[in-house]
């Protein structure tokens, strides 16, 4: 695995830029934007190649992976310029791998996340007839050791009744109601900085593996369990 780490530089630019979030102190400290952003480029390549060991990514370079630190704020009140925090994200490859995986680094709320943020329509039923018809594959996941202590449980947005063809007293109401599948490990500042992140997010993103791969063969079958792709 390639030596590559953060370093207090990483903190110390974000830091500044969140004091001074305007276009004039930005364009007098582009040299130092440009320099943690190289850092940043080095370490989503080295957490690329890393990830193509044990799935197969979509994103050509660990570049392409990074978000614009520019803020579209067209639609939004806070009208900075600036995001404060750095992130990227990887798309697992082919149609035959459902999911993705997202990194975000910020002092005091760093944080890896993959699955599944905006399902489309006939995917979120695809998945909640799949959890209806039997949850406990699901189940097993979720509580199994290896998923508990390092994501504690399923995250992400819910409706407040029983989606539509589904009944409120459903073994499974409490799974069928979620409309995101998130799965989420927070690092302290400390983590962080620490020689081994890198590999800590890569171990992190392998073990959403088993969660991953059931989501994708529900979603690439059809209630019958025949390939759909």
């Amino acid at each position: 695995m390639a030596k590559i780490k953060l370093n207090t530089g990483t903190f110390d630019f974000l830091k500044q830029l969140k004091k001074n979030n305007n276009r004039e102190w930005f364009a007098d400290n582009k040299d130092k934007y440009l320099k943690e952003l190289a850092q940043m480029e080095a370490f989503a390549d080295a957490l690329l190649a890393e990830m193509n060991k044990h799935d197969v990514i979509e994103t050509e370079s660990g570049k392409k992976s990074l978000f614009r630190i520019y803020r579209d704020t067209r639609f939004s009140k806070d009208k900075t310029p600036y995001k404060t925090h750095w992130s990227g994200s990887f798309k697992r490859a082919t149609k035959k791998r459902r999911g993705g995986y997202y990194f975000h680094i910020e002092q005091g709320n760093t944080f890896v996340a993959g699955g599944f943020w905006g399902p489309e329509p006939k995917d979120l039923k695809r998945i909640r007839e799949e959890i209806a018809y039997d949850a406990t594959p699901l189940r097993k996941i979720l509580k199994s050791k290896s998923f508990t202590d390092t994501f504690g449980a399923l995250e992400g947005d819910q409706v407040q009744n029983a989606p539509k063809g589904f009944s409120a007293d459903h073994p499974a109401i409490d799974l069928i109601k979620f409309k995101q599948f998130i799965l989420m490990r927070k690092f302290s500042d400390k983590e962080a900085m620490a020689d081994d992140f890198l590999k800590q997010v890569n171990d992190t993103f392998k073990k959403m593996r088993p969660f991953l791969d059931y989501m994708t063969e529900v979603l690439t079958t059809d209630e019958n369990g025949v390939s759909v792709v």
